[in-house]
């Protein structure tokens, strides 16, 4: 005889209290452990297809860590600094920027920046501000101890978490299966498959996405020798995963830089726009409905909902877990839906079909 639904809905959610009471407290202690988690899943379809080729488990598996070593040391020893050093001259020169704007609304415009207005303060303390707290953010990561610490713990602890995760991916899958209950388990198996098909969809959707477009970015823009390129095509590759935000925050900033570099000089700006007209065209004709396809189930709105209040709650973690919580939420939502509509409660009593 099964539990009644009163009984099971609180055990299921006494169980998901927990894992949100325990997320909430050791939320810097599991990130290791949950990246490690996430790279893991998304390098499980790599070592399922090298094990199609004819390798086992553990070879598949050991590919994959020295592709990824090799990849982690050259972005070491040729992007990284490089990153690190723009960013910084970028926090550095942000007050000349602005005061180059201000100068540029002066001339144009000299009504606006009289000596007290509001803009030609906010001008000068946004410039100021950008250039201490970034330093300040720059100089406390670097000269924090602890901090380092925990960096390296992150970059060792992740990666043998990742590989141990692999490895036993599809046995530690089994012994879940295993574990159900068995009233519920094809249910639950096809919700799990469809959260599957939904998270796999945007997450190696869109970070496939990411990488080509801030690749494609940083390069182009470096080409162009836009100061600052490899900076602004990395954020906007980031931002992209973000439905609009990385094509409008990179766009802006990709522009205001080149109008600071290139004034007067307009084929070179109306170049940097065309890099990013380019970019989204190929964007949503191309890499988005063939990488990512239009049955994810992950509304942009519900996706930045997500973050915003798992990030909140949690942190970087939670904003981590944010996307396949949503993915997971929302296979849960459209499958309560279902059983409503087959419900009593919404067909009536009387409703063909009901004995």
């Amino acid at each position: 005889m099964s539990l009644p639904v009163r009984d099971q809905a609180k055990y299921w959610g006494v169980a998901a209290a927990v894992a949100m009471l325990l997320l909430w407290y050791l939320g810097d202690v599991i990130l290791p452990f949950v990246l490690g988690g996430a790279i893991a899943y998304l390098l499980d379809p790599v070592a399922d297809r090298l094990e199609r080729l004819g390798t086992s488990r553990a070879v598949a598996t050991a590919i994959i860590a020295v592709g990824a070593g090799l990849i982690f040391v050259v972005l070491a020893l040729l992007v990284i600094p490089t990153l690190v050093q723009q960013t910084a001259e970028l926090i550095n020169v942000a007050p000349d920027i602005f005061r180059n704007l201000h100068a540029f609304l002066t001339e144009r415009f000299p009504d606006l920046v009289e000596p007290d207005s509001v803009l030609r303060r906010s001008l000068d303390q946004i410039g100021q501000t950008i250039q201490s707290r970034g330093l300040q953010v720059l100089n406390t990561a670097l000269a924090s101890l602890s901090s380092l610490i925990d960096v390296a713990l992150l970059f060792i602890i992740t990666p043998v978490v990742a590989v141990y995760l692999l490895v036993d991916w599809d046995n530690m899958i089994a012994r879940i299966d295993e574990l159900l209950p068995r009233e519920h388990a094809p249910v639950i198996r096809q919700l799990a498959s469809e959260i599957d098909a939904s998270l796999a969809g945007f997450v190696r959707g869109m970070g496939t996405v990411c990488l080509i477009l801030g690749t494609y970015y940083a390069v182009a823009l470096m080409l162009l020798e836009l100061q600052f390129g490899l900076v602004v095509g990395f954020v906007a590759g980031i931002l992209t995963f973000i439905p609009y935000v990385g094509a409008i925050v990179g766009g802006a900033l990709a522009i205001g830089l080149a109008l600071f570099q290139f004034w007067g000089d307009w084929l070179w700006i109306i170049a940097v726009w065309a890099v990013f007209q380019a970019g989204q065209f190929i964007e949503g004709n191309l890499l988005t409905p063939k990488l990512v396809g239009s049955s994810v189930g992950l509304h942009p709105v519900w996706l930045l909902l997500a973050l915003s209040v798992f990030g909140a709650l949690f942190g970087f973690v939670g904003m981590l877990v944010a996307v396949p919580l949503a993915a997971a939420i929302g296979v849960l939502v459209r499958f309560a839906a279902q059983q409503y509509r087959i419900s009593r409660l919404y067909r009536g009593p009387g409703a063909e079909g009901d004995d």
